[in-house]
């Protein structure tokens, strides 16, 4: 969670369907899908448990994969720079935690960036029992500091890392606070023309084009895997 940015708590927003989604949507004649998604049936659920590395790997994954209903994304991990992070988001990732997540925030103005990692689709879901882990890889302060294809820790505070993560989709600008573990090598166009369909967010019954909000085109974690 970006502390310059505001949290959206849409867990209700699962519920909704195509129909009202599309109702807003149709009359402007803006798209509300990615051509060659999957529908997706998953649900925020519970955290699984995982056990909580303490030290980095001694041989640390280099890629990690997550395959969704749009298509893979794969990331290049960086860890000679955030060994702790990489090795904290490989073990959820093999341990099947991020598997039929649902990524719960997109940003279209002012940072752009598509959120991931909370299986509860709320904005506040972590890995039941663990404690925060350190900062690392931290960008200067200056334009463009998380640059296209960075992928990058949220947080709420230092040393508050759990499993969210976010994907820079196009240069932003943020505070040196989140951990940069890594870089997309493919589907960056994927996450673009999922950043190009927009965000909602509900008022009453319908749902509305918002700036920062739920992804209108649907996007899970079918699974991830770190190798």
């Amino acid at each position: 969670m970006f502390k310059n940015a505001k949290v959206v708590t849409l867990a209700f927003a699962l519920v909704v369907s195509t129909s009202i989604i599309s109702a807003p949507a149709q009359s402007a004649e803006r798209p509300v899908s990615v051509p060659g998604c999957a529908k997706s049936t998953a649900k925020g659920h519970a955290p699984a448990k995982v056990k909580q590395p303490t030290v980095a790997a001694k041989s640390p994954a280099k890629t990690l994969t997550l395959t969704t209903n749009c298509g893979p994304i794969v990331i290049s991990l960086l860890g000679s720079k955030a060994p702790i992070t990489v090795t904290s988001i490989a073990a959820l990732a093999n341990a099947g935690y991020y598997n039929k997540s649902l990524c719960h925030r997109l940003t279209t103005e002012g940072i752009f960036v598509l959120q991931c990692g909370d299986p509860t689709a709320s904005g506040s879901g972590s890995p039941t029992g663990w404690k925060g882990y350190i900062d690392e890889n931290l960008p200067k302060v200056g334009a463009k500091n998380y640059p296209a294809g960075t992928v990058a820790m949220a947080n709420s505070g230092p040393k508050t890392n759990g499993s969210q993560f976010f994907l820079v989709y196009q240069d932003t600008q943020l505070g040196p606070n989140y951990t940069i573990w890594g870089k997309i090598t493919k589907g960056l166009d994927l996450v673009q023309k999922i950043g190009a369909v927009g965000a909602y967010q509900m008022s009453g019954e319908q749902a509305m084009y918002a700036p920062d909000g739920f992804p209108i085109q649907m996007v899970e974690i079918v699974k991830a895997t770190a190798k």
